[in-house]
This record gives structure tokens, C-alpha cells and sequence, in this order.
């Protein structure tokens, strides 16, 4: 999958900007806050209607404007798809090849993306929701079935969370529905469930080795942690243990007035020779550990999608040393995947790395080619 064109219009410091893209690798240097990283937000933008940036201000509409933007040409298998994404402040237009898409289940996928940010620490630091989010973001492209029981499985968690509440307040309401909705919810959890515990074992198959290429050093394995016990994932057995916890636990989950058990309380972390990353790593360990998990995500794309991602390195170099940049310089060049890379300098970069690649230079919002 390749990502040819794209064109801001409106969207954060670009007033209108079109840029072209090489097949492989692609690199927008500049100084902090010139607008790099704005050009990544608006691939992801692209192809996931969402922003990758935590804690940053939503409203991506240039000051003084009402509306703004985005365009893009992303070719797959020769067949090329004209992505359109127009955004004012309270409304989301998606298009492909000019008909408009009114769900986003239906949307996502057209582009496929992983993006790497320095924002990402958060995945090893932060709380549980954060990991969910990116297993939930990256399961979600590669399949639209997983979306779509995702989204069921939250409609009815809310719907079960506020039966509670009524069954707590009121002592006539009928349970049966309760126990209807608890057997659905079931349902949708027993394939999240599963395609979690699938997705984080085909990340093992790579994650170390990819965390070798790049430092010479090994012991890094991703731990799935539901907040269940499970010890098979088969259906039956995951059906069975999620009935017995739910009938076991009714009333202390009455008292809370909400569901205490199902993949909503997921998590997951990385362990380093057998200790937790988050608390017995350094911050360039943790760093590479997540680059390494994403890198692992591009045969997991290839298998389910028939094409690779498109991978976007935000201030990439910022946190490895000279060697470290130029091994993971060359890990990308040689799977031939398509990369967009923002940096501040291309100080100690090898040259044929250099020549390869379509280099940009970003300031004030202006990109130039040279």
C-alpha cells in the first residue's frame, strides 16, 4: 500500500499544501514546531478520521477558518482510491473516489497506517486504556469484523452498566433482561478475547527479533493481561468462565453499579528478561521496545491485509544514538515498505540512506523538496 499524494487544506499551520510521495522512504526535516508533525497527523487523519496525538487540541481547523480538508491518492494492488475527509466543527464527511461513506467501520481500512511518535512512552507508562486503544486502533484495520464487535460490545456494556443501576434503585424490574443482555455481551467479548490473544502472540513472533536488529540486545516479550483468569480461549471455555464470574458476581457488581469483569479491563505490558519494562527499563528501552512492537506489525498487516501499512516515524532520531538510527534506517529500507519520517537533522545519517529517499524541508508551514 502506498500513499502517493496528499493535500492539506485548512488543517493545522497549512492553509493549502499538496505533497507528493516516493514508494519507499520519505523524510520532512525542519525545526520543532514547523508543521512535521502536522503532515503525519494528517495521514492518520486520512486513514483512521482521528487524530494519533494524546493531549492535544481536537479542533485540527486552521484559526479564522470554518472548515478544512483532506485529500489523499493511496494506491493498493494498482487499483488507486481518491480518500476525501472535509471536517468543520461540528460535522465529519467521508469520501472514496467521491461517494461519501456514512460509517466509519465502512471508511477505515482504505488507508492503512502505523504511526510512531514520541508519544508513544505512554503505551509502556501510561494507564491500561491507552494499550487498549492501540490493539483496538490496529485490530480495527486489519479487520472490519473486529470493529464491528467492538462497537457492539460497547452499546452493550452501556446498556448492561444502566440495567444495573435500575435493578439496584428498583426491586420489582425484571432480571431476565439482565441476564439477555449479559449472554451478548458474552458473545462479543469471547471474539475480543480471542483476537487480542491472537494479535499479541503473532506481535511475539517478531517483537525480539526486531528490538535485536536495532540493538544488539534481546529479552523483550509482549504479556497479555485480561482481567480474568483464562486458561484456554477456545469458545466453550471462555464462555463458561465468563457465565460462572457473572452469576458469582451479581450483586457486588449490582453495588458498583457497573460490569467489573470482560476485555473493556484489559491490559497488556512489556517485559524485559523477565521484568516489567515500565518499571525496571530506561526510557530509551521502553522507546525501542514500542518501535519494536510496531515494527511487528507490519507481517501481521501483510498476512490479514495483502499489503503493507504505511509507516510514519515522528522525531524519530530523537532518542537513539548514532548506530541505533542508522540500523533502523536500514531495517525499513530493506522491507520495502513505504515510510514518511520526520526529524529535526539528518546529522550522522548515512548518505545512501539519504539519496534513496525524497527529502523535505519544513519551515513556517512551507515544505520544499530538495
Amino acid at each position: 500500500m502506498i500513499i502517493s499524494k496528499i493535500s492539506l487544506v485548512g488543517f493545522r499551520n497549512y492553509s493549502n499544501v499538496s505533497i507528493s510521495f516516493r514508494d519507499g522512504m520519505n523524510i520532512f526535516v525542519g525545526d520543532n514546531a514547523q508543521g512535521k508533525t502536522n503532515i503525519l497527523e494528517g495521514i492518520t487523519f486520512l486513514a483512521l478520521t482521528k487524530s494519533h496525538r494524546i493531549g492535544v487540541n481536537p479542533n485540527v481547523i486552521q484559526f479564522n477558518k470554518k472548515k478544512c480538508k483532506l485529500n489523499g491518492s493511496v494506491k493498493k494492488d494498482k487499483i488507486i482510491s481518491k480518500l476525501e475527509i472535509e471536517l468543520t466543527e461540528d460535522n465529519k464527511k467521508l469520501f472514496v473516489n467521491k461517494t461519501e461513506i456514512r460509517k466509519v467501520a465502512d471508511y477505515i481500512s482504505y488507508l492503512n497506517i502505523i504511526v510512531f511518535t514520541p508519544d508513544d512512552l505512554e503505551i509502556v507508562k501510561g494507564s491500561p486504556s491507552v494499550r487498549r486503544n492501540l490493539l483496538n486502533i490496529q485490530l480495527s484495520q486489519i479487520s472490519k469484523e473486529y470493529l464491528h464487535n467492538y462497537n457492539e460490545y460497547n452499546k452493550l456494556l452501556k446498556i448492561r452498566n444502566e440495567y444495573l443501576k435500575v435493578l439496584f434503585n428498583n426491586n420489582i424490574a425484571d432480571k431476565s433482561y439482565l441476564d439477555i443482555i449479559t449472554d451478548k455481551l458474552i458473545e462479543k467479548a469471547i471474539f475480543i478475547y480471542q483476537k487480542r490473544h491472537e494479535y499479541i502472540e503473532m506481535i511475539n513472533e517478531n517483537i525480539d527479533s526486531n528490538y535485536f536488529d536495532i540493538s544488539k540486545d534481546k529479552g523483550i516479550v509482549v504479556k497479555y493481561v485480561p482481567n480474568i483468569d483464562i486458561e484456554q480461549y477456545d469458545y466453550e471455555s471462555l464462555r463458561k468462565r465468563l457465565k460462572h464470574l457473572f452469576k458469582k458476581n451479581y450483586m457486588k457488581e449490582l453495588n458498583y453499579g457497573m460490569t467489573l469483569y470482560g476485555p473493556h479491563r484489559d491490559d497488556f505490558y512489556f517485559e524485559y528478561n523477565n521484568y516489567d519494562l515500565k518499571y525496571y527499563g530506561s526510557q530509551g528501552q521502553q522507546r525501542l521496545a514500542i518501535l519494536s512492537f510496531k515494527l511487528s506489525e507490519i507481517p501481521i498487516f501483510n498476512q490479514y491485509c495483502g499489503t503493507s501499512p504505511v509507516l510514519l516515524l515522528d522525531d524519530i532520531f530523537s532518542e537513539f544514538d548514532i548506530k541505533k538510527r542508522n540500523q533502523l534506517l536500514k531495517k525499513i529500507s530493506s522491507n520495502g515498505i513505504q515510510s514518511i519520517i520526520t526529524t529535526t537533522d539528518l546529522k550522522n545519517i548515512q548518505k545512501k540512506y539519504i539519496e534513496n529517499a525524497y527529502v523535505f524541508h519544513v519551515k513556517n508551514g512551507n515544505i520544499d523538496r530538495k
